[in-house]
């Protein structure tokens, strides 16, 4: 991370065609170049590689269709270990690609053949199963019809009396006299079923059914079903043809069963042994079936990588132009400078590789566009930096805020946080991920929460986890300074901490105890005997509270000061004069008297004058409301009067000269501008700008920040400069005084903290330590796990996301605001990391 962006550079190379797939490929390995589009006229369906991109986006259903396979069965598909190896890095040939095209063309036809047969046993085997239920319950209902006083489920109708027996049975339905109708029907329609048939036949028939004991599985759903076996007995042939249509309509399955026992015996049989025929054949095809899917899991994640560069290779490719003349692709594109000889390696190793007469020619092209912005980051500032990119992307080559962020963002959070022992425990958990991060980087969430105890659900659901991995190095510095700031304020879980003693004796003054100074001080931080004392909370807020606003003036100095900067970089040194120094000369004659004030007030002996200290809040509202007086009793010093009346003088002649300076320089630029006659003019051979960008000469040496005047080039009338100019002004002026009580925050926070967790200790662990001391062992087991655990969720968790989240607001809205203009885009280079790691993300 630099105090700028990366300087970039546009380029130009001339790919040879016979090898345009292998540097794309190459190219695609370094990730150092984002290409432009030399084609937005065409749509993607007329590109010139659609038909490798439709081919290769078949292979990849094929791919899914096996991993849905595998994942079917409960394989587990073997991951790469490494997939910047050279079996991937390296470019492939179109016969490697055809020879895995056809592969997955193999697979896919045999798994779908075995699918196939697999479902046609399945069916079959439903089937035979259902007939076996069939003629086993169809027999015994048959054998219970002779039953005197058994009227099955249903009524008796006058078609089949109780007093029919086996044989006469079997003679009626076997002679034609009466029909029967076999069959399942699942559970949950029985009962309509039953209602159905009563009511359409009036009651002319004769039913028995029964529960089938297991579950049978449907061969389409593969979800077990219910089902009950159904026999219907009724005259004629009108009757059985309604049933029959009524079955259809209700979803029924109807078999034939032989009313002759003896030959429902020998049905009984052969289905059996079918069924066990069958049993078989399909226990061969499911192994067959998992061999494949095996071979097919140890190869398909390789496979998937392979296919996915390719076609990230030929959606880059579609982005070049085809010339012709030169049988030569060109290709442009944004790069970093300093990585124009990387590069042009590259594109000689292909040349080598390919034993290419014709290498490939780059060159550096000189443009008006903006280039995009590159923060070269590491695993230690990636986290930090971005934070400033969720504000919004830095215009080229302007300050960058993410490089100070590293030190004041946790640095600001831990004077919220500040506590010794929440700082050691976010310390240990974020130096844990630290230690751990090559092997917690292959886990996810869930195979984490085994490891840490608290391990709430929705930290998978919303991708908290992946936060709080990519932030460690972030955390780990937030805990570091809490440690620091719990130091400072002698707090440890509300605990204080004596570690070099008391720089006060306890004296007995009358009816009260006072604190005697010693000869010393205390050597770091607040001294301990200030956390038992009766006025600590009026100590803590007074010192908590100047504190916020010493930081608060202290950075918001420091952004106007940045600005200064941007100004130089952009080639504005006047705004220097009539922006920055009115800006910084006004915050401080106000605000900065304020911070030199309250470090007067800590620095001065007020007992050794012999009077108490005046109250600065009074100090800075007589100030404004009453300049040039002050009250002997809020008097600081010598002279004061003068001084604030001069600095209050300042603040306001800073106000007309924001206002009117830079809309005077604009109007003398614009008037210049007209004078010569290029008011109007359009300059038509400049080169084409990309949507959205401004333009700019060579190398991003930005003449007009897009941010800050609405894009460089943009025709403008002086009405709307000063309009704009005016809404700055009073922004500005107003936001310094919001600003700065805003980082009252700071205080707010560091006492909401620090008494919730005073309150959490007095409540929950203080009372162990005056119970009976046969019971406190036990007692203190269930009351520290309790307090600990409150610890980690409300204080560390809860209370440090808020501290978080008002530090991020500091540096948004008060620190950026001052000189961040945050109008670029980001630099997005075609890079197979990028691919591979956007494609796990989706899946």
């Amino acid at each position: 991370m630099a105090f700028r962006s990366e300087q970039m550079s546009m380029i130009q190379i001339y790919i040879p065609s016979e090898i345009a797939q292998q540097t794309a490929s190459e190219l695609g390995e370094l990730g150092q170049i984002e290409f432009v589009d030399l084609n937005p006229q065409i749509n993607a369906f007329q590109r010139a590689f659609v038909g490798e991109i439709r081919r290769l986006d078949e292979m990849e259903r094929k791919i899914r269709y096996l991993q849905s396979q595998i994942e079917k069965v409960g394989m587990k598909i073997r991951p790469i270990d490494s997939p910047t190896n050279s079996a991937f890095t390296r470019p492939h040939t179109q016969k490697e690609i055809d020879e895995l095209e056809s592969k997955l063309s193999m697979y896919e036809s045999k798994l779908l053949q075995m699918n196939s047969s697999q479902q046609t046993l399945d069916k079959r085997y439903f089937e035979l199963t259902e007939l076996r239920h069939v003629i086993r319950e169809a027999s015994v209902f048959l054998s219970q019809s002779n039953k005197p006083g058994d009227d099955g489920h249903r009524e008796d109708t006058a078609l089949l009396e109780s007093g029919q027996d086996v044989a006469e049975t079997d003679e009626l339905v076997s002679g034609g006299d009466l029909g029967s109708i076999t069959g399942v029907i699942a559970r949950a329609k029985m009962g309509i079923f039953e209602r159905i048939l009563f009511r359409v036949l009036r009651g002319n028939l004769y039913m028995n059914h029964a529960e089938i004991a297991d579950d049978v599985v449907d061969p389409l759903t593969e979800q077990p079903i219910k089902k009950n076996v159904f026999v219907i007995f009724a005259h004629g042939k009108e009757l059985i043809a309604k049933i029959k249509k009524i079955c259809e309509s209700m979803g029924a399955t109807l078999y034939t069963v032989d009313p002759v026992g003896e030959k429902r015996r020998e049905a009984g049989l052969e289905v059996i042994g079918k069924l066990e025929d069958l049993k078989n054949v399909i226990d061969n095809t499911l192994s067959a079936r998992k061999a494949e899917l095996a071979k097919v899991a140890e190869t398909l994640e390789s496979w998937s990588i392979i296919i996915k560069k390719e076609k990230a290779v030929y959606h880059t490719m579609n982005q070049f132009n085809f010339d012709a003349n030169r049988k030569a692709l060109i290709a442009e594109g944004w790069c970093p400078t300093n990585q124009i000889s990387t590069i042009q390696h590259a594109l000689r190793n292909v040349t080598e590789r390919t034993d290419s007469t014709i290498p490939p020619i780059l060159n550096e092209l000189r443009t008006t566009k903006i280039p995009p912005t590159y923060h070269k980051t590491n695993k230690f500032t990636a986290g930090f930096q971005a934070i400033v990119d969720a504000y919004g992307m830095a215009t080229y080559q302007e300050v960058n805020p993410g490089l100070f962020t590293c030190i004041s963002f946790p640095f600001l959070f831990a004077v919220m946080f500040g506590d010794f022992g929440h700082g050691l425990l976010v310390t240990a958990f974020a130096a844990w991920m630290v230690v751990k991060e090559k092997d917690l980087a292959k886990k996810k969430w869930g195979e984490v929460g085994l490891i840490i105890f608290y391990a709430p659900f929705f930290l998978d659901k919303f991708n908290i986890w992946d936060m709080m991995y990519g932030g460690r190095y972030m955390i780990l510095l937030m805990g570091i300074f809490s440690i620091y700031t719990g130091l400072i304020y002698n707090d440890v879980f509300s605990r204080t901490m004596p570690i070099f003693g008391r720089g006060y004796n306890w004296v007995i003054d009358g009816d009260k105890i006072v604190g005697e100074k010693k000869n010393r001080n205390y050597p770091i931080g607040i001294d301990p005997i200030w956390m038992v004392s009766e006025n600590k909370l009026m100590f803590l807020n007074s010192y908590k509270m100047k504190m916020g606003v010493i930081l608060g003036v202290m950075q918001m100095v420091f952004g106007l000061v940045l600005g200064i900067f941007n100004h130089l970089q952009f080639k504005k040194p006047m705004y220097i004069l009539a922006e920055s120094v009115p800006q910084i000369l006004f915050l401080l004659s106000i605000f900065g008297y304020l911070v030199c004030i309250i470090i007067y007030k800590w620095a001065t002996n007020w007992d050794s004058i012999g009077r108490s200290p005046p109250s600065l809040l009074n100090t800075l509202i007589y100030m404004v409301l009453a300049p040039g007086s002050v009250q002997k009793d809020d008097e600081l010093f010598t002279g004061q009067a003068g001084l604030q009346s001069f600095l209050l003088l300042l603040a306001f002649l800073c106000i007309p000269w924001m206002l009117c300076v830079k809309p005077y320089l604009e109007w003398k630029e614009m008037s210049k501008h007209s004078t010569h006659g290029y008011n109007n003019l359009e300059d038509h051979s400049a080169p084409t700008q990309i949507p959205g960008e401004a333009s700019s000469p060579h190398h991003g040496e930005v003449t007009k920040p897009a941010a800050a005047e609405g894009g460089a080039g943009e025709a403008h009338e002086f009405s709307e400069v000063i309009v704009h100019q005016i809404i700055h002004t009073i922004e500005f002026v107003l936001s310094s005084i919001s600003h700065t009580a805003s980082y009252l925050r700071l205080w707010a926070l560091s006492l909401a903290h620090a008494q919730l967790s005073e309150v959490l200790w007095d409540m929950v662990l203080a009372a162990v330590f005056t119970m009976n001391p046969n019971s406190a062992p036990l007692g203190l087991m269930f009351t520290f796990y309790m307090w600990f655990n409150l610890t980690v969720f409300i204080l560390i968790a809860m209370e440090g996301l808020s501290a978080f989240l008002h530090a991020l607001r500091l540096h948004w809205v008060e620190f950026n605001s001052k000189f961040y203009l945050g109008g670029g885009r980001p630099f997005v280079p075609f890079s197979f990391s990028s691919v591979l790691s956007d494609s796990e993300t989706d899946d």
